[in-house]
């Protein structure tokens, strides 16, 4: 028996890697890296902080004591004072100096933005494989000819490795938008209740270039080279808005793909990877449901909406900030990473696995091919002696009669054999049956797919494999 609510993307969807980024341990074990990483700058830039104090700090980063910080914040209704005060008891001779001269986002703010770092660089290798296993899929099938769709009507044919590079330039897009967030990753630094600073240079007695210094040093002993140059208490709750796009953006990348696998998988011409004990239906045993590809839309749906939320809270912040930014924010920051990560999981199982049937296509090719071939088949016998406009009328009295045949009818397409019987075109039976070849009609889609994958993905993938 289970009376509490388990998030379901923890029980059923996201991986133990992301979960673990935004674990308590890992928050809270932040915390006190950066209150050592404090410590370390201020006693290096002069303050009297000694080593021992630093050691103590050292050998308790990770022996978190909830208890006793939960039994604090029930009194006192404050976490980072409650975890304070639970690190003065594992280090009573650094307790005078922990937290010195800083305010609470400087371990709240910093600590989420050092796991959402974490969480980028982790979408980031799952999202490179994704577009590893597209990219080779594309390749794979370059040649297939495939019915092209505009409007969900049959069009001109493009073939299923040129419609897999569609998905492929989508995710590159991805990719080059968190390149982007961690080529310029910052994180808050020390900056004080306002922003100004103003504790840290009462701290070194005016000094500005030591305050600008314990900036510097403590960003960097986190291990990162960048921080906001202003903030008002909190970092801009704008970055929030930017870092969760991306992973819409990876959503929206996702969603398109498998919303066309699912209705490919309709058409019986592709399908996801269907395990061999799976049950599709608990009514209907036959059935082979894209339950993967539901499921990437369903999570992607709501990994869409999440940018919504710090929009509103990077709009609503008041002057240096106010406090109606952090429940949502607890929610909503983790849940978009580990949605993201949930979606990927199941991108990549997908597209490992899918399974084509040519067969099928090339049934459903043969089916339009007809009317897409009275084109070619017109100039091909015009040029071959035929007159123009007889030969157009004929093409065009056959095609109405075909037309009702199969829809009225519900029989095949018929129009070639038509046409083979019409007078104008008896001289020219071998070049109507030439243009039947469905390679004619995909254009440069083989050569796309080849340049596109090779010019411009696979140098990326080469560089990640290095």
């Amino acid at each position: 028996m289970k009376p509490l609510y388990e998030n379901p993307l923890c029980t059923r969807y996201s991986s133990t890697e992301m979960q673990t980024i935004f674990a308590d341990d890992t928050r809270f074990g932040l915390w006190r890296r950066l209150w050592l990483a404090l410590a370390k700058s201020e006693k290096a830039l002069g303050l009297d902080i000694t080593d021992e104090q630093i050691a103590e700090l050292e050998m308790h980063l990770d022996d978190i004591n909830y208890d006793d910080a939960l039994n604090k914040e029930k009194e006192i209704h404050h976490d980072v004072m409650s975890h304070i005060y639970a690190l003065g008891l594992l280090c009573p001779k650094a307790k005078p100096i922990i937290h010195l001269g800083a305010t609470s986002c400087f371990v709240t703010d910093n600590s989420e933005l050092i796991m959402m770092h974490r969480a980028l660089l982790l979408i980031r290798a799952r999202l490179v494989k994704v577009i590893d296993n597209l990219s080779d899929f594309a390749l794979k099938h370059k040649d297939m000819p495939t019915l092209g769709f505009t409007h969900l009507q049959a069009a001109q044919l493009t073939t299923v490795g040129k419609r897999a590079t569609l998905y492929v330039q989508e995710f590159m897009m991805d990719l080059e938008n968190i390149d982007y967030i961690l080529d310029g990753f910052r994180l808050r630094g020390i900056k004080g209740t306002t922003g100004t600073q103003a504790s840290f240079l009462e701290l070194f007695n005016g000094d500005h270039e030591k305050v600008k210094k314990l900036n510097e040093m403590v960003v960097n002993e986190m291990g990162f080279k960048r921080s906001f140059s202003v903030s008002g208490q909190t970092y801009p709750r704008k970055y929030d808005f930017e870092i969760l796009s991306v992973l819409s953006g990876i959503a929206q990348s996702a969603s398109k793909f498998a919303n066309d696998l699912r209705i490919l998988q309709s058409k019986k011409e592709m399908e996801e990877p269907f395990g061999k004990k799976q049950v599709g239906s608990s009514a209907m045993a036959y059935k082979r449901n894209p339950m993967l590809s539901e499921r990437i839309c369903a999570l992607s749906r709501y990994l869409i909406s999440l940018p919504q939320n710090p929009a509103m809270t990077a709009a609503t912040q008041w002057f240096e900030r106010t406090l109606d930014d952090s429940a949502n924010r607890r929610i909503t920051n983790s849940e978009a990473f580990l949605t993201a990560d949930s979606v990927l999981l199941l991108m990549d199982k997908v597209t490992t696995g899918m399974v084509v049937y040519p067969k099928i296509i090339e049934k459903h090719v043969a089916e339009e091919l007809p009317f897409m071939a009275t084109e070619n088949i017109l100039m091909d016998c015009v040029k071959a002696g035929g007159d123009r406009q007889t030969l157009h009328e004929a093409i065009r009295e056959c095609s109405m009669e075909a037309a009702s045949h199969v829809k009225v009818e519900g029989k095949e397409n018929d129009l070639i054999d038509r046409l083979k019987q019409k007078e104008a075109f008896k001289p020219y039976k071998d070049l109507i049956d030439k243009a039947m070849d469905a390679k004619l009609y995909i254009g440069r889609a083989s050569r796309q797919t080849e340049e596109y994958i090779s010019g411009e993905v696979l140098p990326v993938l080469k560089k990640e494999k290095k």
